[in-house]
């Protein structure tokens, strides 16, 4: 069993009910996993159910039980190695892959190939085995993965201090006209649908992008995108935000076929490596997924 007590500090622009505030504003855990693990629930120690509201002031009290553990069985899975040295492994994510087991995805996962593809310790309860950041399941591109524990911590650290430097190429639904611009706002999940992202003007976590174009068509647009903040469903989040949604984004591409899957891929990440003082550069280069679509847009007629 594992107890948490939370006090209700602030006034909310409408009531949320205390799974909202136990997922979406502490993070702690899915709704979806706080049902099923919930054993006791209390607000200021009378009994109450997850749908109740709160209010500022409300002493939360929360029962749940322990995660099950998950047997981390090493998978052949093949891997595109970028950089290797003793202390991390860079690799080009294909599309389609999983990054870390969760629910509906407990096996077939990039942690289970780095565990078939070298020996990597869990040594704590939570620890994901090299992990060190995510790309959603359909982007590709690269990322970057630790060997040990200090070296998790050390590359970690970088991107909670935002001193890493992303660049990603996407294509773009529609011709955008001008050169480059930005996108800044705060991100917040959507009320209609909570698995999805969007724009808010409270609450909410900072988002600041820049955007180049790179190339342009009649229905579409090549562009290249510098993420300073690290927010999920971020890149695609701001580009539907502008008029000109993902290509193949199956979340955020206002309902219509494109007739191909996300075309979103991190191209380059520089970081510095444990034992180093400067930046090192790595780049992944772009799937054949993404010269078939470009080559299919040339050939078009304006």
């Amino acid at each position: 069993m594992i107890h948490y007590d939370f006090c209700v500090l602030r006034d909310y622009r409408r009531p949320l009910r205390i799974d909202q505030f136990i997922s979406d504003e502490l993070g702690l855990i899915s709704r979806n996993q706080l049902k099923q693990r919930v054993r006791e629930l209390n607000i200021n120690e009378k009994p109450v159910k997850l749908s109740r509201r709160i209010a500022p002031g409300d002493r939360i009290r929360l029962d749940l039980e322990a995660p099950p553990k998950i047997d981390l069985v090493p998978e052949e899975i093949p891997l595109e190695i970028l950089y290797e040295d003793d202390r991390v492994i860079v690799i080009n994510k294909p599309q389609g892959l999983v990054v870390h087991p969760a629910p509906g995805n407990y096996t077939g996962t990039l942690v289970h190939g780095l565990l078939y593809y070298r020996e990597i310790d869990a040594p704590e309860e939570d620890f994901r085995p090299g992990i060190v950041h995510r790309l959603d399941k359909d982007t590709s591109g690269v990322l970057i993965t630790a060997k040990d524990q200090a070296a998790h911590e050390f590359l970690s650290r970088q991107f909670q201090e935002k001193t890493t430097r992303k660049v990603y190429f996407a294509l773009c639904r529609g011709r955008i006209e001008e050169d480059q611009g930005q996108v800044e706002n705060r991100l917040g999940r959507w009320e209609k649908n909570r698995q999805l992202f969007t724009a808010v003007s409270r609450g909410g976590k900072a988002a600041f992008t820049r955007y180049r174009i790179l190339r342009r068509w009649k229905q579409a647009s090549f562009v290249a995108l510098y993420p300073a903040t690290g927010r999920t469903h971020q890149l695609r989040v701001h580009m539907r935000g502008i008029g000109h949604p993902i290509l193949g984004d199956p979340l955020y591409g206002s309902g219509e076929r494109d007739g191909c899957s996300l075309m979103l891929h991190a191209f380059s990440l520089e970081i510095v490596l444990p034992g180093s003082q400067e930046l090192s550069r790595f780049r992944a280069p772009l799937s054949p997924r993404f010269g078939e679509l470009i080559r299919d847009l040339s050939a078009e007629k304006d």
